[in-house]
Formats: structure tokens, sequence, C-alpha cells
């Protein structure tokens, strides 16, 4: 009697059939080698790209390079306990991140693990950490402004939600403290703020999230902190992170978030060398050939969602740290042809104690007057080419040549308005206060103050409207408009001022 192969096999085939629902079938590798944060595993060829594995310790890994006879996994955690020989168990998952309510005011690693000792976040959703970005018909105009509270920003290089707009400028120039302003700013507009930390001191965290609480800002915040002793891979994984945690309020909950990446020049450079000791070929400064993919991929996914799909947003703001002023080094270059505009900070302003220290000439958005409210738009129209003009003023007036008035006159406001445009840190101004500040500096009302009274009059200028001209600031907050019977009643209260602030002067004077 003969059998036949396939009848066999088929016999066998459906035994097996009956035990597969109680079976649990996994890939089960070794580890062949494993050191900085990566490990080569054998035996896991069906892995996909991404994967999520776990090792014999506990630790758990993603798959970085599919190789022909073995596999290259970027080692999320702590790589001390894994040896080679350890057995590596195949999750057929991508990486997830857990988001939600739960996240909010918390402090967390990139895997959304909790670092601020309140315990355990309790939440059951979560979240792809790569995500594909929405499409072009998934999206509207930006039109929306999104207010960070610093005049030199909100008048000449404004802000939308759904934007990309690039803080850039060399170390210690005050990059992290406009990103904090924003945050703090965004107190009263119902705006959801994920502050991700990549290689930064753990000290600098610390006081960054001190400095968010003591101003009531992680009520609405989610920080994501991969500082610079953690190693790479969570370095890497950080701004995919956070940008997933902010993507949940985006799409399951239609509101705007803000995501701020500190710094992406770091990521940057975790990413180059997990992908030096992968042995992927280096490209220019040694970053590998898919870097720009690598910030591309995670700066499109800030949208303004159209109104079918919720009309949530997502802003982001990407740091980058620049060495010398060299904007036109290889990391630059590529952020700023992703964004929507850049903000420049320029060392010699800052030091000169213009701050923020923003370059009026490089600094840019490409959303521009969209992302301004009528009144600011009309205050602020010609100011960027009035400092710009300013600033080429300045440069010739240097020379010691005779200037004649109108020159002068032009010269003396341009120094008012760079007055003007400072600011403490940590004290955002609302639009009304913008408005009429700037309003009053561009229509010659400063000319007659002394530049070193400049900041003093500005403050008791802004205390006065609050206190005794309630109804037009009042008016300026709810039409966000400056029309001519509001525009009119507001030089009365400037005029009004100018005599309060000279007898003021006078009085003092008298009594010193």
């Amino acid at each position: 009697m003969k059998f036949k192969a396939d009848e066999i096999s088929s016999v066998l085939q459906s035994e097996i059939e009956q035990y597969r629902s109680q079976l649990e079938v996994t890939e089960v590798g070794r580890v062949i080698e494993v050191g900085d944060g990566i490990a080569r595993v054998y035996g896991i060829s069906g892995a996909m790209a991404s994967e999520m594995v776990e090792f014999q310790s506990g630790a758990r890994g993603q798959v970085f390079n599919l190789e022909e006879a073995s596999v290259g996994v970027i080692i999320l955690g702590d790589y001390l306990g894994i040896k080679e020989g350890h057995t590596v168990k195949s999750t057929g998952e991508l990486l997830r991140v857990p988001v939600g309510d739960a996240m909010i005011g918390r402090v967390v690693n990139p895997l959304g693990i909790p670092m601020d000792d309140k315990g355990p976040i309790v939440t059951d959703k979560t979240r792809l950490v790569e995500s594909v970005a929405p499409g072009v018909a998934e999206r509207k105009p930006v039109d929306v402004p999104l207010q960070t509270g610093i005049k030199a920003i909100d008048a000449m290089t404004p802000i939308g939600r759904g934007q990309r707009e690039l803080i850039i400028g060399d170390r210690k120039t005050g990059k992290t403290a406009i990103a904090i302003d924003t945050i703090i700013n965004q107190k009263s507009e119902n705006v959801i703020c994920v502050y991700v930390a990549i290689g930064l001191k753990e000290s600098s965290v610390a006081q960054t999230v001190e400095t968010l609480r003591k101003h009531g800002a992680m009520d609405y915040t989610i920080v994501v902190v991969a500082s610079s002793s953690d190693p790479a891979p969570l370095q890497y994984v950080a701004p995919y992170a956070g940008c997933a945690m902010a993507e949940y309020f985006m799409y399951e909950q239609g509101r705007d978030t803000l995501c701020i990446y500190d710094d992406l020049s770091k990521q940057a450079v975790a990413y180059r060398q997990l992908s030096l000791l992968m042995r992927r070929p280096p490209g220019r400064e040694a970053y590998p050939g898919d870097i720009f993919y690598c910030h591309s991929r995670l700066l499109e996914r800030s949208a303004k969602l159209s109104n079918e799909k919720g009309g949530g947003s997502l802003t982001a703001l990407p740091i980058i740290e620049t060495l010398e002023g060299e904007v036109s080094a290889y990391i630059p270059t590529n952020v700023i042809s992703i964004t929507d505009g850049q903000i420049y900070l320029q060392p010699e302003l800052f030091f000169a104690g213009v701050r923020p220290a923003v370059d009026v000439g490089i600094s840019v958005s490409r959303v521009g007057g969209k992302a301004q409210t009528p009144g600011m738009k009309k205050v602020a129209g010609s100011l960027r080419l009035d400092l710009a003009a300013f600033r080429e003023l300045e440069a010739f007036a240097q020379l010691g040549t005779e200037l004649d008035k109108a020159t002068q006159t032009q010269l003396d406001r341009g120094y008012r308005m760079v007055e003007l445009l400072k600011q403490p840190q940590y004290q955002p101004y609302q639009v009304a206060d913008q408005v009429m500040s700037l309003f009053a500096g561009s229509t010659g009302y400063l000319d007659a103050v002394p530049r070193t009274e400049v900041r003093d009059w500005e403050a008791g200028f802004l205390q006065f409207m609050r206190e005794q001209k309630a109804e037009v600031r009042n008016a300026i907050v709810t039409t966000k408009k400056l029309d001519d019977e509001t525009t009119k009643k507001l030089r009365a209260a400037i005029e009004e001022f100018q005599k309060q602030y000279a007898a003021g002067k006078q009085t003092a004077k008298k009594a010193g």
C-alpha cells in the first residue's frame, strides 16, 4: 500500500491546526555581539524593520538593520545587562508609547516610563512612535496664531498653529528660553505642550521643569527626557515619542498642541553614532545618507488638520545649535529646508544686551501675516523693514559723519524700538499689550523719552491701560482689531499717560 506525500502532509497539517490556538509561536534568536547600545542577533530572520524585540534580561530593543545572516538591534535602555549568547524574542509589534490625559504634568523617558517619583502612569491608550504624516487633503491652511508672548517674534516672525518654525543659534544665546516662554504663554490659550529634551544635562532639564512648575505650566505640559547620560538609542527615539504623545491630542481630541524638540542637532549626533556602529555607509560630515529623512518624517507630522479630521493642530518648534554661527552646515541647512521659517539668534546681539537676540535680517516666517491678528498686522507691518533700515543706518553712523535731521530722527526711533523689543525672561506679554506698546513706539510717542527709560515707560503705560483705560484695552482684546475709533482712543490714552509720566518725573526730581 503506497501513501502519497501530499496526503501525509495534509493529515499532519490538520492535526497541527487543532493545537495552533493553544500554542504561542515566537521566533527566538541569540545575541552574537553586544556593546555601545547595539546588539547583533542571529536567528530572528523573520523580524520586520523597526520591530520590537525582548532580550533575556528584560530590556527592549528595536530592529534597526536587516542583514543577510543577522539582525542589528538598537537597545532601548540599559545594555550592560545583555551578554553574548543571551536569547532574544521577537514580538511582532512596532514600538509604541503610552498616551492620554494621564501623561499631562508628568516627566517621562522616551518609552513613557515616569521619571518624576509621582507613581505609575495609569493609561490603557498607546500610540505608534512612528506614524505616517497627514496628506495634503487632510490638512488646511495655517491661519490661527500661536502666540509666543515675545514681542520680537509675534510682531516680525509670527508662528501659526500647525506651523514648523526653527529656532537656531549658537549655544547660550537663549534658544531654550524662547521655547519655555512660549510654553508659559499657552496658559490661557488652551494648548497642550510637549517639551522633548534631547542630550541635555539632567541638571538643566530639572531646572526647566522647576521653572515650568513655578509658572503653572506643568498643568498642560508633558516633558520627555533623553539626557546626555542616556544611551544613543533613547536620544534617537525621543522626538518621535514626544510627537506621538502630542498627536494623540490632535487626532483623538481635536486639540491644538505644541511640540518643542530641544535639540535636533543632538538627535542627529545620536543617529550618526548608531549608524556608524551598524556599519551603515557615512556621507557628508559622517552623517548617514538618510539623516534628512530622519528629520523630515518627524517634522512633516506637524499639521493643521481639516475640519473633517477634527481640526486639531500640532505646531513644532525644533531647536538647532550652530557652531560659530555656521548656518550653512549640513544639519542646519537640512532643517531650514524642511521648516516653514526660522528664528535666528545672534550672539553679538545677545552679548550686547538685546534679549531675545532675534536677528531680523535672517529670521523669517513663511506663514507671515496669516498667523497674526488684524491689530498686530497693522502695527507690525513696517516694523521689520524699519529695523533692517535702522541697522544699516547704525553702521553708517558709526563712521562719525554728520547726519541730517531726518536721518537722526530715524536713528533715534530705531534705538527706542530696539529697547521696546527687549523683554525679560519668563514674562510673556498678552497680544493686546504687545499691540499697544508697538503702536506707541512706531507712531513716535517714545521719541522724546530717553533711551534708558523706555522699558520703565512701557511698564507704566501698560499698567495705566489696565487700570485706568481698561475699556480701550478690552476693545483690542475682544475685536483683535485696531480700527479708526480704537486708534483714536488709544492715541488719546497715550497722550494722557505722557502727561502723567512727565508729572511723575517732575515730582520724583523735586523729592530727590
